[in-house]
Order: C-alpha cells, then structure tokens, then sequence
C-alpha cells in the first residue's frame, strides 16, 4: 500500500476511535476517573496506527526513509509548537519536498 492509502486509513479509523465513544456512550454514568482515561485513547491508538506505516516497508524494520525524515520533523514540530495544522504541514511539506526533489 503507498502513503495516502495508510493516511486516509489512519484518518478513518482516528475519526472512529473518537467518535463511537461520544456518539454512543452514556457519559453521565462514567466517574471522573473513567471520563479522564478514557479521554487519552484515541492518543494511544493514533501511535499504534502510524508506526506501521512509516517504520515497516516491504515487512521490514527500516530506520532511515523519506517518511521516518518527514515523520522526525513533525514531531520536532509538535513538540517545539503544540500546534497540530503546523505539525501536519510541515510533514506533508518535508515529505513532498523530499520526494519530488
């Protein structure tokens, strides 16, 4: 599969994980404790999904490739920012760059 394939899977299923807890849970009945774990999954099932799609090619570990370089640089990004439009733009930009040029 390329990298658009996984994104737009990723994209989906980031959608699901979040929306499918909203949408159908009854949080009224749910403790603060249970509200406040339940607030950090869709961050644990995000990593999950993206470290296939940029650390495995060909059903190999890899440690150096255009999408670990864009992925590194988001998250520099991320970290130095906290801004997720930016972190985006940026990966897709080192990305395109890295790719095309």
């Amino acid at each position: 599969m390329n990298i658009w394939t996984y994104t737009i899977i990723i994209g989906i299923l980031t959608f699901l994980s979040r929306y499918l807890v909203t949408a159908y849970a009854n949080t009224k009945t749910y403790s603060e404790t249970t509200k406040k774990v339940l607030s950090y999954v869709p961050s644990a099932v995000f990593p999950s999904l993206i470290f296939p799609a940029v650390f495995y090619e060909n059903n190999d570990l890899v440690f150096f490739s255009d999408e670990i370089l864009s992925f590194l640089t988001a998250f520099v990004i991320s970290i130095l920012f906290k801004n997720v439009l930016l972190t985006v733009m940026t990966g897709i930009l080192v990305y395109s760059f890295v790719i095309f040029v």
